[in-house]
């Protein structure tokens, strides 16, 4: 008798323990669901939910990643040769093979990284950047939002600069491995 497996990936398009794997995210998520259903703001949650996995997929999804794409065209990096299709483990591991040079860092993470920390933490603060709810807050910590915008910017640059100077230090002891392979 024939092997299913290869059948099986046909039909599914993965592995059994995929399968496996993606029932019990549903089951949990369902249980989840269940437990939130018995409380009161449940409507207002999934609403909620609902619109922010819209936010997401519509407005949010495009514009980071045509900040990607553009980011990639300035460093000249649209992707790299003889790579496409392979883990980003299986790219590392080429990387300190004996005989060849480790490859130049990309400033591509460097940047991203801090990006996207900065975009997350600009939407979870945002009402407070924007001072909404002004007298809500004032009522119920006794302080104002003027900080957050500043406070906001400050952990951007911090951010930022940790990611160039994390950056600096790989080029440099990118540098000194590829001046001694020579």
């Amino acid at each position: 008798m024939a092997d299913p497996l290869p059948r099986f990936r046909a039909a599914y398009g993965s592995s059994p323990q995929h399968l496996l794997v993606m029932i019990a995210c549903f089951t949990l998520a369902g249980w989840v669901a269940l437990r939130i259903a018995d409380e009161a703001t449940a409507g207002r949650m999934l609403l909620w939910f609902v619109g922010a996995v819209v936010a997401h997929d519509l407005i949010l999804f495009p514009i980071y990643a045509s900040a990607d794409r553009v980011l990639r065209g300035a460093l000249g990096r649209p992707g790299r040769a003889g790579t496409h299709g392979q883990s980003p483990a299986a790219r590392h591991s080429m990387r300190g093979r004996a005989g060849q040079a480790p490859s130049r860092p990309s400033p591509l993470n460097h940047i991203r990284v801090p990006g996207l920390a900065t975009g997350l933490l600009f939407l979870v603060y945002l009402p407070g950047i924007l001072r909404q709810g002004r007298e809500t807050y004032l009522a119920a910590t006794g302080q104002n939002q003027h900080p957050y915008l500043a406070r906001w910017l400050a952990i951007s640059a911090t951010l930022f600069l940790v990611g160039g100077v994390w950056y600096l230090v790989r080029r440099i002891r990118w540098r000194r491995v590829d001046g001694s392979a020579r």
